[in-house]
């Protein structure tokens, strides 16, 4: 765990993006330069430059392909709910995957470690606490696929944060005895068909979080596949991984009650 706590501050990347809201506010999203150990990572923030001087924070975590618009695109959604939203990168600064092998095979890394997958999740998460307004007392993370099992992962290492929402998640861990760690409310928004996730992963997770007697909801939507928020997916339940735009809005909702319900708001 010395890898954790092996942080130097961060540096903001002077790109800076607006995007009109309501009267008189606006959204700032900022790149921004960390590290974990000697790794140099390149996360992103939103805010909205409106509001309380201190507001809770959101952590998210990408998919296998690394960071891009698409998480991108949700913490900007989550600045307009009035968070200050920082997307983690797990792999790297510039290692961005362009096809699934590559994807797999660099997701497989951290799964391998996960070790070295709770340092970089844990990083991430000591990045939202310095930006600018972050009410560290109020903070949760939300993780879509590969994501989801990120911040599982960093609830099983004992974070103490409000909570962690996994969208479409790998629910599986080598250390379920870990579970005795969380600290932290846990909901779990899952595709009832997901192949990936099959129902023996859900049972173990299941298990998993009664045995830690952890406060916990999964909620399962019916025709919902893997990745199942992501429009890039297109809309063939047959691949496995697949857009469902009720499933999506639903869990969406389904989060800000959770938010509401663990004092974020």
């Amino acid at each position: 765990m010395t890898a954790i706590h092996n942080l130097v501050r961060y540096w903001l990347i002077p790109t800076v993006c607006f995007f009109s809201m309501q009267a008189g506010a606006e959204v700032v999203t900022q790149a921004v330069e960390y590290r974990q150990g000697n790794t140099v990572l390149e996360g992103f923030v939103a805010y909205d430059t409106h509001g309380p001087a201190k507001r809770p924070g959101v952590l998210i975590v990408h998919e296998w392909t690394g960071l891009g618009p698409y998480v991108k695109g949700r913490a900007e959604r989550l600045a307009h709910l009035g968070y200050v939203a920082f997307a983690a990168d797990i792999y790297g600064k510039g290692v961005r995957p362009g096809n699934p092998k590559d994807a797999a095979a660099t997701a497989a890394i951290y799964k391998n470690d996960r070790g070295l997958f709770r340092a970089r999740v844990h990083a991430a998460l000591e990045e939202l606490r310095r930006q600018k307004g972050v009410d560290p007392t109020r903070i949760a993370a939300i993780g879509y696929c590969f994501g989801g099992t990120a911040v599982l992962e960093l609830a099983r290492a004992g974070a103490n944060i409000k909570g962690v929402v996994s969208f479409h998640g790998g629910l599986d861990t080598p250390t379920p005895d870990d579970a005795r760690h969380i600290r932290t409310q846990v909901l779990v928004l899952h595709g009832a068909d997901d192949p990936f996730v099959p129902a023996g992963q859900v049972k173990a997770f299941e298990d998993e979080m009664r045995a830690g007697n952890v406060d916990w909801q999964l909620v399962k939507y019916s025709k919902a596949v893997h990745s199942f928020t992501n429009p890039d997916a297109g809309n063939d339940n047959s691949k496995g991984a697949a857009y469902n735009a009720e499933a999506d809005r639903r869990s969406w909702e389904e989060m800000k009650h959770f938010f509401k319900d663990i004092g974020l708001e």
